[in-house]
């Protein structure tokens, strides 16, 4: 990462991080689900370019002892190519070997484009098949219940 950028050792502010999502082409969130998403990521970091815009950032969410997954990982396309995302990647996984005991189990879900990125750095396709509920709503029990 060069000169023109700032590593923040923080979740960005939610503002930021909606912003971020949406302009990266993750889902977008509302401020109801962003707001815990901030206040509750076990740790985090994310990008500040030289004209004070938060140009990219990554979540952790985590038990603190075994168990860390990475999550919203994001660059402002106008940022994209640049290193940032990689610096990003690389300091959560700093943060977590830093502050857990040894042997942490680290995942995170690999859309298409990160990949590449994120082999490069050590992380393997697992077997285990990634699964989503988004029907449930309050009040609903859900299938099958």
């Amino acid at each position: 990462m060069d000169s023109r950028y700032r590593l923040v050792d923080r979740v960005p502010p939610l503002g930021d991080y909606r912003r971020l999502r949406e302009v990266s082409g993750l889902t977008p969130v509302s401020e109801e689900q962003g707001a815990p998403a901030v206040a509750n990521a076990w740790g985090g970091c994310h990008v500040v370019a030289e004209d004070g815009a938060v140009v990219a950032m990554g979540r952790i969410l985590g038990d603190g002892g075994w168990y860390f997954h990475i999550t919203d990982i994001a660059t402002d396309p106008a940022h994209q190519q640049r290193g940032l995302g990689r610096a990003v990647v690389e300091r959560l996984l700093a943060v977590i070997v830093d502050a857990a005991p040894p042997n942490p189990y680290i995942t995170l879900m690999a859309d298409p484009p990160g990949r590449r990125l994120y082999e490069s750095l050590g992380f393997e396709t697992t077997y285990s098949a990634g699964m989503v509920q988004t029907a449930i709503r309050r009040g609903d029990p859900g299938p099958g219940r």
